[in-house]
């Protein structure tokens, strides 16, 4: 049977303290541009006040020289959302041509389990007309496909050729690796009202995350709101109203 997810979810691939200290290096690149180094005597609590000034004047381009590396795992779908965003930014994604779907990764075609995503919003367990007459719940088509996925693996089909009826929910897993000004972007836009469910609620989470771990640099982001389906979305503030420079 396949396996059903309500959502995206993430893992940072560094620890707080390496997140941390990119803002030492982000300090040290930005005192080069005014001849203001303060060799020895940057700290975490002074490189967090030089990041902010550097947000507050629109200076984010020496944010870039830190950043961090995230494994989603979500649909095929918020995959290809996510991939939109290609300035300064590196993927690695799990591969469909060369990845079996099998239980605990052993080689067993009548073993296979797909992970699909579902949305968290909607009644799964409803059961849905079909043309020829049939009743099917999003969890019985979902088993569907991948009862079609396995016989066409069965009978020879390689999965680069059975992968073809795969469905855009799909659960995959990419790493994301980018700067800190690309994060700011990508949260800017994905976590916004506008964006589609699975990725701005992903994104929300890991904004919040980020806010207690590297509070300068994504501080001047806040909750606007939430949407009919409950989940929240947000934006930026004015960042001429930060006090904490």
């Amino acid at each position: 049977m396949a396996r059903i997810e309500r959502g995206s979810r993430y893992t940072i691939l560094n620890t707080d303290d390496e997140l941390k200290r990119t803002l030492l290096l982000i300090e040290a690149a930005g005192r080069t541009c005014y001849r203001s180094e303060v060799e020895g005597k940057i700290t975490y609590e002074s490189a967090s006040k030089f990041a902010r000034m550097l947000i507050k004047r629109g200076h984010e381009s020496v944010l870039e020289h830190g950043g961090m590396a995230v494994k989603f795992t979500g649909s095929r779908g918020y995959s290809h959302e996510q991939v939109r965003h290609r300035v300064g930014v590196a993927y690695s994604q799990e591969s469909t041509r060369y990845v079996d779907y099998t239980k605990g990764g052993r080689m067993d075609l009548d073993d296979f389990e797909i992970g699909v995503i579902l949305p968290p919003h909607r009644n799964i367990d409803e059961l849905v007309s079909l043309p020829d007459g049939r009743e099917l719940s999003p969890i019985d088509m979902a088993n569907e496909l991948e009862v079609y996925y396995r016989a066409l693996r069965q009978s020879g089909w390689l999965p680069e050729d059975a992968r073809q009826f795969l469905p855009i929910g799909l659960e995959t897993n990419i790493v994301v690796t980018a700067n800190w000004r690309q994060w700011r972007h990508m949260i800017e836009e994905r976590a916004a009202k506008p964006a589609h469910w699975e990725i701005r609620s992903v994104y929300g989470k890991l904004l919040v995350n980020l806010q207690s771990v590297v509070p300068a640099l994504f501080e001047d982001f806040e909750q606007k709101g939430v949407d009919i389906n409950g989940l929240p979305y947000y934006g930026l503030v004015d960042r001429r109203t930060l006090v904490n420079e």
